[in-house]
């Protein structure tokens, strides 16, 4: 694909400029079915009436943003969503309440306040993760009083797997990687006839039923967009959203376009080093595999291939993809746990750090910042996803001890 601009921007870190963004692309266009305004509007409505809801903090680092050079930073913490410690909370729950209001004839608000346990016992829902989206999925079964079965890839760390256990999910460890625990899922839904609630369709797979799943779950991370628009005192004009299989800066970019048009900020997406799918998919021009071994200590990232539905959009929606090495957000993570004077602390997961290790990689280098337009009237806004979803792995990997001391907080 040519018109491709890729540079180092730190050590071992690569920013490639969006080949289909420009600045006057028509924001208020993108999207996909599942996303349209009415959708998003809808989950917000669902979501925001079950008895669990409550906003998460967005919280401003102005010594940070002097530091870097910019006018804002702001970070919005995810990590105590709904209790289940990510952002994911607002996509799987959502969509399985929905799935199970279709078959039952009931309202989805009704099935998250848990008033039709006894109707929903016999169902079962699976999905695949490495972590956070099984225990969205485990949590919005138990709220709504079904089962759950979670398949995981072979290198999930144990602290991962008995959270999924804490919330009632039965754990089926794989023996491969998380696009293998993907098809693991499929195949059993298929074979048992359980609630398939996944977020991500994967290249070559045709299935309109888990299309639909997939739009509904990104329309419940959408909500974080409005929760930020409403903090905001002025919208962000850089969003760096971590990569995955593209959900999350999918919802965020198409509804920020919703509701700001031509307005709506610059989208830079960031994955680990050896597991950027969208990364190599921009290279490409259309969905290809990560180059990578998907050996990456950014569990929640480790994904091999695109979701299509995000892929489509992000396409011409994303300005820029970087890839970092696992260093970069580990470094990210003890940066927030021990911010600068003034700063507020916050604790981050590997995952979760990883769009302000986009942030610190960027902003220091000067090519990027011209390419991005970064400057010091910009206002960043990074999305911690989670919280750290293995606390003993957080000590090892930063040296900081948790919970992290009430006068650091």
């Amino acid at each position: 694909m040519t018109g491709l601009t890729e540079f180092p921007v730190s050590t071992d870190a690569r920013l490639l400029a969006g080949p289909g963004w420009s600045p006057d692309w028509p924001r208020h266009q993108v999207g996909c079915v599942g996303l349209t305004p009415d959708a998003c509007g809808q989950a917000a409505r669902v979501i925001r009436a079950c008895p669990a809801y409550a906003p998460t903090p967005l919280r401003a680092l102005p010594a940070l943003a002097r530091a870097l050079g910019v006018a804002r930073v702001d970070v919005k913490d995810e990590g105590k969503r709904l209790g289940v410690g990510s952002f994911k909370a607002l996509g799987a729950p959502y969509a399985l309440a929905l799935a199970l209001a279709d078959r039952l004839g009931v309202t989805p608000e009704a099935l998250l306040a848990g008033k039709e346990r006894a109707s929903c016992a016999s169902f079962t829902a699976a999905a695949a993760t490495d972590g956070n989206h099984g225990r969205a999925v485990a949590w919005g079964a138990r709220q709504i009083g079904c089962k759950a079965e979670i398949f995981v890839p072979a290198a999930i760390s144990l602290g991962r797997v008995r959270a999924l256990e804490a919330l009632g999910a039965q754990v089926v460890r794989g023996r491969g990687s998380y696009d293998q625990a993907v098809a693991d899922c499929a195949w059993q839904c298929m074979e048992q006839g359980w609630l398939e609630i996944t977020d991500t369709l994967s290249p070559g797979r045709v299935d309109p039923c888990i299309e639909v799943t997939v739009g509904r779950i990104m329309a419940g991370y959408s909500l974080i967009a409005d929760e930020v628009l409403a903090d905001l005192p002025q919208p962000p004009t850089h969003v760096l959203a971590q990569g995955g299989v593209g959900g999350l800066a999918a919802a965020l970019i198409t509804r920020l376009g919703q509701r700001l048009g031509l307005d709506a900020p610059r989208l830079i997406v960031v994955e680990p080093e050896r597991a950027a799918c969208l990364y190599a998919s921009a290279v490409a021009g259309h969905p290809a595999p990560a180059d990578g071994d998907l050996e990456t200590l950014i569990a929640g990232l480790a994904c091999g291939e695109v979701s299509v539905p995000a892929w489509e959009i992000l396409r011409t929606a994303a300005c820029a993809f970087v890839r970092l090495p696992d260093a970069a957000a580990i470094e990210a993570m003890r940066r927030l746990a021990r911010p600068l004077a003034g700063d507020p602390a916050m604790v981050a997961g590997e995952t979760g750090a990883a769009g302000m290790a986009g942030l610190l990689a960027v902003a220091t280098n000067p090519a990027a910042r011209t390419v991005l337009a970064l400057d010091e009237s910009s206002r960043v806004l990074v999305v911690a996803t989670e919280e750290a979803s293995d606390p003993d792995l957080y000590t090892i990997l930063t040296g900081i001890p948790l919970p992290l001391k009430k006068e650091e907080v």
